[in-house]
C-alpha cells in the first residue's frame, strides 16, 4: 500500500533546524512531503516539495489569534479544507517528528494528547468523515458559539450576539478551532474510537517536553514500540532552546540525537531570537 502524502504549512520565511528535522524525518521515512506556503520559504530540506497554499485557502481569509498574533486559526481551517480536497493525505504540523512511516488503513489518523483532548497536529480523516464535515461547517462561521462550552459561557456569548457584539473566533480561548473542536466533533460522531493512545503520537506531554533536551536520558518510559511520531512543541521548544540551551540541543539529548540521525546542522538554520517565527502556524 502506498504511503500517504504528508502535508504541512509554513506561511513564509526561513525554516529553523527544528522544522527541517521534522520535515526531513518524513522524507527519510519514505513519504512524499508537500510544504504549502504563501510566500518564499528558505532552508527547505531536499525531497520536500513546495505547494501553493492559496490553492487551498486564499491569504485574503487570513486569521490570527487576537492575544498572541499566531496564525493557528488559519492553520486549523487550512488543514480541514486540505483534507476535504485530498486523497491519501495526512496533515502534520511542522513540529511533528516521524519515528516510523505513517499507515492509515481506515483513513483515520489522530491521537490523544492527554486524557481530555485529541490533538489535530497530526490529522488524517477520510473525505466522507462526519467529523470533518462538522469541522468545516463550524469553522465556516467565524462567530459560531462552541457547542462544548459550559452552559453559562454559551448564554453569555448568546447575549453578546443578540446585542450585536458577537465574539469572533480570534477572541475566544486558544484551540477553539483546533484540539477542542477536533475532540468535540470526533466524540459527537463516534470517530474518537479511532484515536490512538497517547504514546503513539504524543508520547511527551506538555509538562514533560523538557525531557527531550536532557542529556543521556533513557526515553523508553515515553517513546515506546508503538510510537510513530513525537510532538516537539515547536513554539515552546524554540523558546526553551534559545533561553536555556544557547540555541541548540546538546548532542547527547534525544533531540540532539535526532538531528545527528538526519544530518541536520543547527548552525546552518538557527533559531530566531524572538519568540515567534514568520511562518509558524502552531
Amino acid at each position: 500500500m502506498t504511503l500517504p502524502t504528508i502535508a504541512a504549512l509554513w506561511i513564509e520565511g526561513p525554516l529553523s533546524f527544528l522544522e527541517q528535522l521534522c520535515l526531513k524525518s518524513f522524507v527519510d521515512a519514505g513519504h512524499r512531503v508537500l510544504l504549502y506556503r504563501y510566500g518564499a520559504v528558505e532552508n527547505v530540506p531536499d525531497g520536500v516539495e513546495p505547494a501553493d497554499a492559496a490553492e487551498i485557502l486564499p491569504r485574503t481569509d487570513f486569521l490570527t489569534h487576537a492575544r498572541t498574533g499566531s496564525p493557528a486559526l488559519h492553520s486549523d481551517l487550512f488543514r480541514y479544507r486540505l483534507l476535504a480536497q485530498s486523497e491519501n493525505t495526512i496533515w502534520a504540523d511542522t513540529d511533528a517528528y516521524c519515528m516510523r512511516p505513517f499507515r492509515a488503513a481506515t483513513g483515520h489518523f489522530y491521537g490523544w494528547e492527554s486524557d481530555r483532548h485529541i490533538n489535530g497536529g497530526v490529522l488524517g480523516l477520510p473525505a466522507d468523515s462526519p467529523a470533518l464535515a462538522a469541522l468545516l461547517d463550524f469553522t465556516a462561521d467565524e462567530f459560531a458559539i462552541p457547542p462544548w462550552y459550559r452552559e453559562d459561557e454559551i448564554r453569555a456569548l448568546e447575549r453578546k450576539r443578540d446585542a450585536g457584539r458577537s465574539v469572533h473566533a480570534s477572541e475566544m480561548a486558544w484551540g477553539v478551532w483546533g484540539p477542542h473542536a477536533v475532540t468535540h466533533f470526533l466524540h459527537e460522531t463516534g470517530e474518537d474510537r479511532f484515536a490512538f493512545p497517547q504514546d503513539v503520537l504524543y508520547p511527551f506531554s506538555f509538562r514533560d517536553r523538557g525531557k527531550m533536551l536532557k542529556r543521556n536520558l533513557d526515553i523508553s518510559p515515553w517513546v515506546t514500540a508503538n510510537t510513530v511520531s513525537v510532538h516537539l512543541y515547536g513554539r515552546r521548544m524554540r523558546a526553551r532552546l534559545v533561553e536555556k540551551e544557547n540555541g541548540a540541543p546538546a548532542p547527547e539529548s534525544f533531540l540532539g540525537r535526532l538531528l545527528d540521525k538526519h544530518g541536520i546542522d543547527p548552525r546552518l538554520a538557527p533559531l530566531p531570537r524572538s519568540r515567534t517565527m514568520t511562518g509558524d502556524t502552531a
